[in-house]
């Protein structure tokens, strides 16, 4: 058992996971990163460090239920106002999606590279729908809950959005630049 420092008893290892958030520090869902450090801290979390001021932390958590602890958090953010949707990903996984992006062999240019995290994998009869609009110079490969992005002239400019994206897929998803994608992979290890 390991007594995380909120006093919960959890069988198994610490693990190191990436918690990414949908939508917040945009529009009136203002959420401080010392109140997401503070939520997780609540929930038995350790060693929290958050990236950047758009909804990104990496901590690590002895839980086995990582879809359990993602509604913790939610419902946390909820007791401050805030809604959003949190993903987990570790750094295992985290790993996996830097080694698997198809584009980079013909990208060098890091900001012409996003990748989409899906809160789950898409229902078989909803993939067809994600097709790239018509004058669209973005291209994506979807693998598994992740959708890789090249956006040659820039992802502000590309009809390929989160929004886009979820609403095709039936799905809540977060999307994150390259650099932040290897910041936090970098930070998550391959726990």
């Amino acid at each position: 058992m390991v007594k995380t420092r909120a006093g919960h008893d959890y069988p198994g290892t610490m693990k190191t996971y990436a918690a990414l958030l949908r939508g917040v520090n945009v529009g009136k869902n203002k959420l401080a990163m010392v109140d997401f450090r503070t939520v997780l801290a609540e929930l038995g979390a350790g060693n929290v460090r958050t990236y950047l001021q758009s909804g990104n932390a990496v901590f690590s958590h002895p839980t086995p239920e990582p879809a359990e602890l993602a509604r913790a958090i939610e419902e946390g953010l909820a007791g401050l106002g805030v809604t959003s949707r949190v993903l987990l990903r570790t750094g295992q996984q985290l790993a996996a999606v830097l080694a698997e992006n198809p584009f980079l062999a013909r990208e060098s240019d890091p900001v012409k590279l996003h990748v989409t995290f899906l809160a789950e994998r898409p229902a078989p009869d909803r993939v067809p729908r994600l097709q790239v609009p018509a004058g669209e110079t973005a291209t994506f490969h979807l693998t598994g809950t992740e959708v890789y992005l090249h956006c040659p002239d820039g992802y502000g400019r590309t009809k390929l959005s989160n929004s886009f994206i979820e609403s095709r897929l039936g799905i809540a998803a977060t999307t994150r630049n390259w650099r932040t994608v290897t910041a936090l992979a970098e930070l998550t290890g391959t726990d």
